[in-house]
């Protein structure tokens, strides 16, 4: 079992206004905001975040990837799960910098209207962005899209639910 602190931010006693521009995020801090570690750690940067209400970030994607041994073989593209995935991550650290979410794990809810674009494939960088649409804790939704080249590659809703650590 992997056990995390709680985010540095929720730590403090002041508490961001809604939309206040926070810092970016390298990849050994946004270890500190979410459980998820390599290879399953999908968001490499967090690269413009707005309290309480977006955040955007990216997954460089490589040949290394250990699911592009047999996805597919001759023909490597990242699995629409996992883009999906990549997403309710980089959802998964807007919500750890919310005082509420001391000491919870943000979890799906809902997957709903994804639509994917165009493949992604090793040497492209997954840019990401979440917009925070709905937050009634311990619910949440997000419309979601991702891009390469600035080409969409999918979009859709993602839903969470707050649940408790295990410690």
């Amino acid at each position: 079992m992997v056990q995390t602190m709680d985010p540095p931010s929720t730590q403090t006693s002041q508490v961001p206004e809604t939309g206040t521009l926070m810092p970016t995020l390298s990849v050994e801090e946004i270890m500190t905001y979410i459980p998820h570690r390599p290879p399953f750690l999908l968001v490499d940067r967090v690269t413009e975040h707005a309290y309480r209400k977006q955040i955007k970030g990216y997954k460089n994607v490589t040949m290394n990837e250990p699911f592009f041994q047999g996805h597919f073989p001759g023909q490597p593209l990242m699995p629409g799960v996992l883009q999906v995935e990549a997403l309710a991550q980089l959802g998964g650290i807007l919500i750890a910098h919310l005082p509420e979410a001391k000491g919870k794990l943000a979890v799906f809810a809902g997957i709903d209207k994804v639509r994917f674009r165009r493949m992604v494939v090793p040497g492209d960088r997954l840019e990401m962005e979440m917009v925070l649409t709905k937050l009634r804790l311990p619910i949440g939704k997000a419309d979601c899209k991702a891009f390469v080249d600035g080409e969409p590659v999918l979009e859709g809703e993602l839903m969470f639910s707050l649940v408790d650590r295990v410690e």
